[in-house]
């Protein structure tokens, strides 16, 4: 198995460790899978996390400030044009984020 998912996984956090303020992050991906990863990391990552319980006290990830800010909500898609010219653009999905001023998240290293 040649564990892409993981890959992604750890590009993402790589960028975010390496992204200088204001370096930008740009993703193209091609299957669903893949999309999700990125959308479910620029979420967290933006601060656009979906809300708990206002008695739950917040969790450590949960308070950090944004370490990305989003170019833009949702994702982008290739137009009819870039479609005609290139076919194997049609499952082509970009999502993009601004790097913020705040320190990269420190996860526990998965085992």
């Amino acid at each position: 198995m040649n564990d892409e998912i993981g890959e992604l996984k750890r590009g993402l956090a790589a960028a975010e460790r390496l992204l200088n303020p204001c370096g930008r992050l740009a993703v193209v991906s091609f299957h669903s899978l893949e999309d999700r990863e990125v959308k479910r990391f620029l979420q967290k990552r933006g601060g656009l996390k979906p809300k708990t319980s206002r008695h739950r006290p917040p969790l450590p990830l949960e308070s950090s400030a944004p370490t990305f800010e989003l170019l833009f909500r949702g994702v982008r898609r290739p137009t009819d044009a870039e479609i005609s010219e290139n076919s194997r653009a049609r499952s082509a999905r970009l999502r993009a984020a601004i790097r913020t001023d705040a320190p990269a998240v420190q996860e526990a290293a998965s085992t």
